[in-house]
Parts: C-alpha cells; sequence; structure tokens
C-alpha cells in the first residue's frame, strides 16, 4: 500500500509487554513525533508498563488494559475501533493484537510478518528479530512507512520528585559519599537468574569496601533479596517497597548495577548508570545493553548461549551459562569495568 503522510492526525502504538521491550520500543514514539509533529500519538500497553511510558513528552496518551482483570478482548476491539486511529503500529504482532489491528478500522495498519498474524496489516514489515537488536527490530517499523529514523535512543523520564526520594534514602541509611552497587538478582525466567549463592558470594567480595543495595519488585523477588542479604551481612540493605520510577532513581544513584536480564536492566543502562548485565540464555547482542559504559558478562566456554529457553527442566546442559559463572572471575571483571567507568 502507499503511505501517504498527510493523511495521518492519529496514531497508536502497540507493545504489551514486557517494561524492558516497551522501553526500547520509545525510540519509535520520538521518531513518529519527529515526522507528525501535530498528530495525537498514543501508546497501548499492559498496565503494568505504564510506568515505562509516564512522562515521556512526545506522548499524548499511554492506553493499558490489564489480562484475566476484566478487560476483554471483545471491550479492547471496540475501544479501539472507536478512537478511529489514522496510523497503527503494531510492533508486537502476537494474536490479541493483530486482531486489535485487523478490526480497528485505521487506514494504514503496520505490523510483522508473522504467520496468519500478518493479514491484519497492509504494511508488513519483515521481521528481523533474531538478526538485529531488538531497538532496530521496533524501528523497522518507521521505516516500513519510508520515513528516516533520526533517534534510536531508548527515553526513560523521571522528575524531581523521584530524585528526592532516592537523595533522601541514601542520606537516611548513610550511603552518600560511599561506594554503592546495585544487585539486582531477579528474573522473570527462571533460566535468566544467575545463583542465589553467587550473588551470595559477589556481595561479600565487593562489602570489604562498599555497601551493596539489593533491589526487588514482588514479594517472592523480594524474599530472594532478603536472604541474599542476610547472607552478605550488615553491608547490604534493601530497596523500600516501591513503584519503578523510584526504583529507577535509586538505580541512577549506584556507582554500578550488577543485573541478570531483565527491565531494571534496560532503564540502568538507558540512563546512563554503570551497567552489568548477566547473559545466559538470551542473546546480548539482540536484547542486551547498548552503553558504552556497559559490560555483559557471559560464560563463553559453552556453545549454547542464547538457546532461550524459560524453564531450568529444559535444560539439557544443567544450566552451564549461570552455574559456570564463577562469583571471583566476575569480581575480577567487574573491578576492571568500574576502573575504566568510575563515577
Amino acid at each position: 500500500m502507499q503511505f501517504d503522510k498527510s493523511r495521518v492526525n492519529k496514531i497508536l502504538i502497540i507493545k504489551p509487554q514486557a517494561i524492558g521491550d516497551v522501553l526500547l520500543s520509545t525510540p519509535v514514539i520520538e521518531n513518529m513525533r519527529h515526522h507528525f509533529p501535530d498528530a495525537e500519538i498514543n501508546f497501548l500497553t499492559q498496565s503494568f508498563c505504564r510506568e515505562a511510558l509516564e512522562g515521556n513528552p512526545y506522548l499524548d496518551r499511554v492506553l493499558t488494559y490489564d489480562i484475566g482483570k476484566g478487560d476483554s478482548s471483545y471491550c479492547l476491539i471496540r475501544n479501539i475501533h472507536n478512537q478511529k486511529y489514522d496510523l497503527i503500529l503494531d510492533l508486537f504482532g502476537n494474536p490479541r493484537t493483530a486482531i486489535i489491528v485487523f478490526n480497528s478500522d485505521a487506514r494504514y495498519r503496520v505490523g510483522f510478518r508473522f504467520k496468519w498474524r500478518a493479514l491484519a496489516y497492509n504494511i508488513k514489515v519483515k521481521p528481523r528479530s533474531s538478526e538485529v537488536h531488538n531497538i532496530e527490530f521496533n524501528l523497522d517499523a518507521v521505516r516500513a512507512l519510508g520515513l528516516e529514523v533520526i533517534s534510536n535512543k531508548p527515553k526513560f523520564y523521571l522528575n524531581g520528585v523521584h530524585t528526592e526520594f532516592a537523595g533522601e534514602f541514601f542520606t537516611k541509611n548513610d550511603l552518600t559519599g560511599k561506594r554503592v552497587i546495585g544487585f539486582n538478582p531477579s528474573g522473570t525466567w527462571p533460566t535468566k537468574v544467575w545463583n542465589e549463592e553467587k550473588w551470595v558470594e559477589l556481595g561479600r567480595l565487593f562489602s570489604k569496601d562498599s555497601r551493596i543495595l539489593l533491589f526487588w519488585g514482588y514479594d517472592k523477588e523480594k524474599e530472594l533479596a532478603q536472604r541474599i542479604q542476610k547472607a552478605i551481612g550488615s553491608s547490604a540493605l534493601l530497596i523500600p517497597e516501591t513503584n519503578l520510577k523510584y526504583m529507577a532513581a535509586l538505580i541512577k544513584k549506584c556507582d554500578l548495577f550488577v543485573t541478570n536480564d531483565t527491565g531494571p536492566m534496560h532503564i540502568a543502562w538507558v540512563s546512563g548508570v554503570n551497567t552489568a548485565a548477566i547473559f545466559g540464555p538470551t542473546n546480548s547482542d539482540l536484547q542486551g545493553p547498548l552503553s558504552k559504559n556497559s559490560l555483559v558478562i557471559k560464560n563463553d566456554s559453552i556453545s549454547c548461549l542464547g538457546c532461550n529457553l524459560t524453564q531450568l527442566s529444559e535444560c539439557p546442559n544443567e544450566h552451564k551459562c549461570m552455574n559456570g559463572l564463577n562469583p571471583e572471575i566476575v569480581y575480577s571483571k567487574l573491578l576492571e569495568f568500574m576502573r575504566l567507568y568510575k563515577r
């Protein structure tokens, strides 16, 4: 289909999940605002991802829904149809989003050629998810319209309230002026999580001259962080229960943020924090941090890195990508990294 830019006044971008993936789609928002400065630009995502977009100056509205909490697919389809969008970019392409787009009555419907879902779109994008970083994968939807990509930098926005909260927390807990190492030991996939015992050992190595700040989001993650804190000792403490924005402000105060492949990893490197990311079953070339002051740590001695297995029971190799990472070697790499990027 021939795309006529002059016929676009209302745009919807869709990326339902997860927090990191939504954050990596934010360059699409900035590029669309550049090319359509007067258009209404909205974003559809699940409620738990909303904070990744709040405060974005290039957006007019963030639309959200909750699967399994009363937001039926029919209501969502009807609501999007009634909005009368001129252009929709589906950056996800699962059955739900394809059906939403197909029934939207939008003049231009951009999406990836994923099996039957490609029928939902009249401007089809060749998926390069196994070839390029996720940022570039998202930006291919912009390129499919014949538009120039003017920025490929993800953005995460905080305000003074968040920064003030983090400053007060550091002052209250005597962290100001000390070297603070953030640990993010949790993860949504069991296979992406480095062993609890290894986090403890790494924390003990750092505890000689640093304070350890343990990050968590959900109750089970808090339990893990509490066990690691107890095992490391008095040099470690937990962040308080908080939302994503305040967590991000605490991350920004850290001298180094050591993390599994999770949403907070992306928040850290996008925010300019020294970030060390531990990778195993996911491919760091496709999903990893891209800032100059980022370090990817992985077990290069095995050949099955990036297998994308989500459950430990599925791994035929005893999860060696994570189990084989020695904390002392990781510690040595982190010290060298910190010497290069000392704050």
